[in-house]
């Protein structure tokens, strides 16, 4: 959820917890709230049993951060010298994969790619694709082996005629030619 999502959300239950206290029914919060009853339900039964508290936000859901402050620190500085510094020398691109792994290496954490983008974007840092052709790419060998291994190896598709518009269903019986496999079938019925 972003940050937004979360105030707007908060605002909402503030709201609710005012409703409830003007002794409004869950049922009616829902409907002037446009929130669910589900939600409106719920927020009274918290609001009953600890009062506005009770509705005001945790903070973000999910896991807690791996890395200590002064370990996020480290890695701001790590990912300001550059992938080249920390052995990455091929290109000047952090992305998301060697991130996970630099945290492994540095801080002995396990990162997943996603979570590493997270931390990234956190630190206000962004992963970057490198390009995914090799800079000695030859491109004229490669068009003479799409011309000529490429048309060798190269599987032929389903010929044009071989299946029906329809993969799931037979034509009925009714219109099938006279000399097809059950056509006898719907002359009977006829």
């Amino acid at each position: 959820m972003t940050v937004a999502g979360r105030v707007r959300r908060e605002s909402v239950r503030m709201q609710a917890a005012e409703l409830f206290e003007q002794e409004v029914k869950p049922p009616e919060v829902a409907r002037r709230l446009r929130v669910s009853l589900k939600s409106a339900c719920q927020w009274h039964q918290l609001w009953r049993e600890g009062g506005v508290g009770a509705l005001a936000s945790r903070g973000p859901s999910g896991s807690r951060c791996r890395l200590s402050p002064r370990c996020l620190e480290k890695l701001a500085v790590y990912l300001e010298q550059g992938p080249a510094a920390h052995g990455w020398v091929e290109d000047q691109v952090w992305t998301a994969a060697r991130v996970a792994m630099l945290i492994g290496r540095k801080f002995h954490v396990s990162y997943s790619v996603s979570g590493a983008t997270r931390l990234m974007h956190r630190l206000g840092f962004s992963p970057q694709v490198p390009a995914r052709r090799v800079a000695e790419r030859d491109e004229q060998a490669v068009t003479a082996w799409k011309e000529a291994t490429w048309a060798e190896v190269k599987e032929p598709g389903r010929p044009a005629g071989a299946t029906s518009a329809s993969r799931t269903r037979q034509a009925s019986p009714a219109v099938r030619p006279e000399d097809a496999p059950g056509a006898d079938e719907a002359a009977r019925r006829s």
